[in-house]
């Protein structure tokens, strides 16, 4: 069965810069916004729970800084981020507010989905805000994150708030109305995809670079949102945002792409690790410990042929195949230098090596996920 906003108890919607604010002017788009919130005290009243993750802090201080017409860098999207955030939280107060909604702002970085404790927490305030019906408006901390730590566009945010929260529906806003075989702009033959069951290698190949302008996103950025969300067991859409009300049309019907969950999702724990964005290493793997891994067992140190990285007890790593495909993604039990030591070598033999006991498993199946 097709998803559908009409059944979705709790909906993640992304909006992105290019739809927030009017590049004519530097501001926001008050009138579509004020649609937008409409569509969400619709969505509210049949029952749903609804989190917007916004961009355009950035966007929205480039005129007032003259900081409009160049490339910025990092100290100055960090400053711009810091006098936008204030001006994107305002408007999205006065669109929620007319409605009788009282709008939360959170801005979260990568490491608050990487960390486990600040995870929980994130996840924590976002159940208590929605308890208390609230509408949070997130977006990325750009004046604290640097490029070695940022989400890097608010798609992939969006999906890993849709897994943190365990919501039912993902809205990915847009200046398309879903997938296509090729990019309808330059192919008139593009025909569009209405449903995607699975998200194949095939399906990826369909994401192209990032357009330019306000976006920092583009269709690429979207696929792996998806493949994040539905992994969770999250259905996400691709739906066209530039209309009045596109909430609205999307849960009347209007053509979109749906992305099909997989089954019933994954465990909390290990949608967390699956959807990890910044491992901190590789381990290869022999085609013994691959096929061993496919069948839902253990990664053993004598399957392992090669380790690289820097990382510690417990954090994430990939996991990849005699070719270089990722074949699993989990948290490691020994830290990289151990890791090296022990590769190649029998659970037996970790104690002589080593000079201490640790675990038969450099990475146990219960803090493992195949992809």
């Amino acid at each position: 069965m097709t998803p559908s906003l009409t059944t979705a108890r709790r909906i993640i919607v992304k909006i992105g810069s290019a739809l927030i604010v009017n590049p004519a002017t530097a501001a926001p788009r008050d009138a579509w916004l004020a649609t937008v919130a409409a569509d969400i005290a619709a969505l509210r009243a049949g029952g749903a729970e609804v989190i917007v993750v916004s961009s355009g802090a950035i966007s929205l201080a480039r005129r007032s800084l003259n900081l409009t017409g160049r490339t910025l860098r990092l100290e100055q999207k960090q400053a711009a981020a810091a006098v936008g955030q204030i001006r994107l939280a305002g408007a999205w107060q006065t669109a929620l507010s007319a409605h009788g909604i009282v709008a939360a702002q959170l801005l979260l970085t990568l490491e608050d989905s990487e960390d486990r404790r600040r995870y929980l927490n994130a996840r924590a305030t976002l159940g208590t805000l929605l308890e208390l019906g609230c509408v949070p408006v997130i977006n990325e901390n750009d004046t604290v994150a640097t490029a070695e730590i940022r989400f890097g566009d608010n798609d992939r945010l969006a999906a890993r708030v849709a897994e943190m929260v365990q919501a039912d529906a993902l809205v990915l806003l847009s200046d398309i109305d879903g997938l296509y075989t090729a990019d309808p702009k330059r192919d008139p033959a593009a025909a569009h995809i209405p449903v995607v069951e699975r998200m194949t290698e095939d399906i990826m190949a369909m994401g192209g670079e990032p357009p330019p302008g306000y976006s920092s996103g583009g269709m690429r950025t979207k696929l792996i949102a998806a493949r994040i969300s539905t992994s969770a067991g999250c259905a996400m859409a691709i739906a066209l945002g530039e209309i009045s009300h596109p909430l609205v049309a999307l849960r009347d019907g209007a053509r979109c792409t749906w992305f099909l969950p997989e089954g019933e999702g994954r465990s909390a724990r290990k949608r967390w690790i699956a959807g990890s964005l910044s491992p901190l290493g590789t381990i290869t793997v022999d085609a013994g410990a691959a096929r061993a891994l496919a069948g839902g067992r253990s990664l053993l140190p004598a399957g392992v042929r090669a380790v690289t990285g820097d990382f510690g007890r417990g954090d994430p790593v990939s996991v990849r195949g005699p070719a270089g495909q990722e074949l699993a993604r989990g948290l490691s039990a020994y830290d990289a230098e151990a890791a090296r030591l022990i590769a190649g070598r029998r659970s037996g033999e970790i104690e002589a090596i080593l000079g201490w006991r640790g675990r038969d498993e450099i990475i146990h199946r219960d803090d493992l996920v195949v992809l």
